[in-house]
């Protein structure tokens, strides 16, 4: 094995300018495949940062009544939906240490929810009321980061609104709305603060209150609407959901649900990425096994004097595929380090504006890159080691 790589190391540096080319090409290869994957590692990051970041990514909620089989019959009873009763988690609070303990599971906020209107002199607006505890105010979106005036604390006769339903009003942070919800139920509140996530829907329509506060407007004396988790990494929402579904017996809705169209695009950019680091890779072995083929012509007769000077067809093999592997792996460590060097002025995906590329460099792979290279040339260079090692000696060195 030493002296096979001693004569292949020979055999590279004979030749400098192929194998510089070689190397170059190798590493350009490499590039590609690490830009990429940072590029598309940190699009999705950002889609899921600025969509699905937002939202709940596993709520849970009261089961609805099925129709029960009569006894002795096979009748069933019918259901009917008593509409002035709001649907509601009686038993709460037992849930939230068995959800909190889940594994993937990285925030839980009790919530109670409803619909209201909005009254100032003759303007009217709707808005979905969000009742949370002061501190689970961001734990699904970040309210508390998206406070654009005032403040984000909520005191029971405060509420905090979005900024273009702000504007729409004419209202400003201290003055005083009356909220009017869906049981009737009427109350003055002063507004607190102003967010804008940059969610059209929730900056137009969304209001967070106290917790307290809610429950008088809505008439729910000790349960509550809903329970809101955020789980790491999102794409288990489904899995995490299955988990929560047999531990409370509660309705449990993965935002993949409601959000199947951006699942799938997720799924599918993925997809588109791994393909094109696919292409990548294959013109890396196409590359070296091309030119590993040329060699072997030109040096078809140092190879029939090693073959009649007693070297195996196993050592030719050796000293070939020592060849390609050298030039991939050394064009895979320059690939790496010049892609690193590429993406180091792009800024982390939190600080991208719009219209920036959205490079992630930790998701460039550059290790996968490395070791996948390395096994391409190799793989690549097995055909023409084995081409090589089967010159007839005599042939080769009478040409």
């Amino acid at each position: 094995m030493r002296y096979a790589a001693k004569i292949a190391f020979r055999h590279l540096l004979s030749s400098p300018g192929q194998t510089a080319l070689l190397t170059v090409g190798v590493a350009l290869g490499v590039t590609v495949f690490i830009f990429m994957s940072a590029l598309i590692g940190g699009l999705a990051t950002l889609l899921t940062q600025r969509t699905v970041g937002s939202i709940s990514h596993v709520t849970l909620e009261m089961r609805d009544c099925d129709p029960a089989p009569l006894g002795g019959t096979a009748a069933q009873a019918v259901v009917q939906k008593d509409l002035s009763r709001r649907e509601q988690i009686a038993v709460w609070q037992p849930f939230l240490p068995v959800i909190a303990s889940t594994n993937g599971i990285t925030a839980v906020s009790p919530q109670i929810r409803g619909s209201a209107y909005i009254e100032r002199g003759q303007a009217i607006a709707p808005v979905g009321v969000t009742g949370v505890t002061p501190g689970n105010l961001s734990a699904i979106a970040n309210i508390r980061g998206a406070i654009v005036s005032g403040s984000a604390d909520l005191p029971v006769d405060g509420i905090l609104i979005g900024r273009t339903l702000a504007e729409d009003l004419g209202v400003r942070v201290g003055q005083v709305l009356r909220l009017v919800s869906d049981r009737g139920r009427e109350r003055s509140f002063r507004i607190g603060g102003i967010f804008s996530l940059g969610i059209a829907s929730a900056d137009r329509q969304a209001l967070y209150m106290n917790f307290v506060a809610a429950r008088a407007l809505f008439d729910l004396p000790s349960g509550i609407s809903r329970i809101e988790t955020k789980v790491m990494p999102v794409e288990n929402a489904p899995q995490i959901a299955a988990t929560l579904r047999r531990a409370t017996g509660l309705k449990v809705t993965p935002w993949t649900e409601d959000n199947a169209q951006l699942f799938e695009a997720l799924n599918a950019q993925g997809r588109t990425g791994t393909i094109i680091k696919a292409f990548a890779l294959i013109t890396i072995v196409v590359g070296i096994a091309s030119a590993m083929l040329l060699s072997i012509v030109r040096r078809r007769s140092e190879i029939g004097i090693l073959r009649a000077m007693g070297a195996g067809k196993r050592l030719v093999t050796t000293i070939f595929v020592l060849e390609g592997t050298l030039i991939g792996a050394s064009g895979a460590v320059l690939g790496a380090a010049v892609a690193w060097a590429a993406l180091a002025p792009f800024p982390p995906i939190e600080q991208v504006q719009s219209g920036g590329l959205p490079v992630d460099r930790a998701q460039g792979q550059f290790l996968l890159a490395i070791v996948l290279t390395t096994l391409a040339a190799a793989l690549a260079s097995v055909l023409p080691a084995r081409r090589a090692a089967g010159i007839d000696p005599v042939e080769a060195i009478g040409q």
